[in-house]
């Protein structure tokens, strides 16, 4: 290619599952070379899926990709049979795009007896049939556990990305007059994100035991008179962000808000965070739409707003 050229992005026809299709046609507003093609999600009387690619002689030669949500178990295997079937249709190359990898917090078996569904989730995806173009190309966002990069076998090629740099780039539209300071709830979240936020001063939190109750204590940093943000890569319940942002207040913190990429919020965790009277223990809360069911939940509620991961996936196919 000569200098100074443009390097031509190439076309991929994007596949999605039902509850992905906001993130889908936002990804497809980003570039004019990314094209929706649909499926027919139908089911038999029994419940389990009849399912319908469209445009299935068409994608022959053609880079192809699918954009999953792994939500529920229930609509897992839909979805993986079609994820089996893509790459089999003669196309050029596949892309399997898994923002939330939902079994990641389920890695360790400590004692004989559990099961790691983190890994058997792995050994599922790995056995996606070659393209023609060879292995699978697959896309997460912030998985849980460093080390279950390690779990993909050899027909997948593992492309771990990060919705950090979407945070910064929100903190940067934030009055320049505060100062900002990022806080991490354990060593854990630590580890994981402290490299791309050099840029701050940071705050180290961590759980203690007392009894039969895990405490959070400030472990180092001086939140004093500064915006807290308390960065992890997903949440459930909420109750460690809960204790951490008092625990913030108490050390002089002026305002305290959130971010994590997955907002998992089983059982309408959420509403714990909302603004109701005079509680606003949180200024904003940062999640991105890896999570299309809380998207729908938190929609205009304070302190809530939804950085969409769609530019980033759409960047992420051109690989």
């Amino acid at each position: 290619m000569e200098k100074g050229t443009v390097k031509k992005k190439k076309q991929v026809l994007l596949y999605y599952c039902v509850e992905m299709e906001d993130v889908a046609r936002k990804i497809a507003s980003e570039s004019d070379s990314i094209i929706l093609h649909s499926i027919n999600w139908r089911s038999f009387a029994d419940g389990f899926p009849n399912l319908f690619i469209n445009n299935a002689h068409d994608i022959r030669g053609q880079h192809v990709a699918f954009l999953a949500s792994f939500s529920s178990p229930a609509v897992i295997f839909e979805q993986l049979s079609v994820i089996f079937a893509l790459p089999r249709l003669f196309v050029a190359s596949f892309t399997l795009v898994l923002p939330f990898f939902p079994t990641g917090t389920f890695e360790r078996m400590e004692e004989e007896g559990d099961v790691a569904t983190a890994f058997t989730m792995a050994r599922l995806i790995s056995n996606i049939p070659i393209s023609r173009g060879g292995p699978t190309s697959l896309v997460i966002y912030d998985i849980h556990a460093l080390q279950e990069r390690f779990y993909f076998g050899d027909n997948v090629l593992p492309l771990f990305e990060t919705g950090i740099p979407l945070l910064k780039q929100r903190l940067q539209q934030l009055p320049e007059s505060e100062k900002i300071v990022i806080a991490f709830p354990d060593d854990g979240a630590w580890k994981r994100f402290h490299n791309q936020l050099v840029d701050y001063p940071t705050v180290i939190c961590t759980k203690v035991r007392e009894g039969d109750k895990r405490i959070v204590r400030l472990k180092e940093g001086n939140p004093d008179g500064c915006h807290v943000v308390i960065v992890d890569d997903l949440v459930q319940s909420g109750g460690t962000l809960i204790e951490c942002q008092k625990v913030l207040a108490a050390h002089g913190a002026s305002k305290v808000s959130a971010y994590v990429t997955h907002g998992i919020f089983p059982k309408r965790s959420w509403e714990r965070f909302l603004h109701k009277n005079d509680d606003k223990a949180f200024t904003y809360f940062w999640t991105t739409d890896s999570c299309p069911h809380t998207v729908k939940a938190v929609a205009n509620q304070a302190p809530f707003e939804v950085i969409s991961l769609a530019g980033s996936i759409a960047d992420g196919l051109q690989i």
